[in-house]
């Protein structure tokens, strides 16, 4: 009978560590698809900003055409 509040005492800190156990799996697990999804979305995020570097070159090189054309017009006038 000497043996019972420590067995008892002890299976308490057990089903304690087994639930703080269950939540930080719990835990884990979200953190695990929170890190996906922010993985995926800065997927999206480098290929938009790429897409949008070339659209940027693209039209920086039509305005330099312009700019060229504008000058040459002006000093055949």
């Amino acid at each position: 009978m000497s043996d019972s509040p420590i067995k008892s005492s002890f299976e308490q800190e057990l089903r304690r560590l087994e639930k703080r156990v269950e939540e930080l799996v719990v835990t884990l697990h979200q953190i695990k698809e929170e890190n996906y999804a922010l993985r995926q979305r800065n997927e999206l995020l480098v290929n938009e900003r790429a897409g949008l570097l070339q659209k940027n070159e693209s039209v920086r090189g039509k305005v330099e055409g312009m700019i060229g054309r504008l000058k040459a017009m002006e000093h055949s006038a």
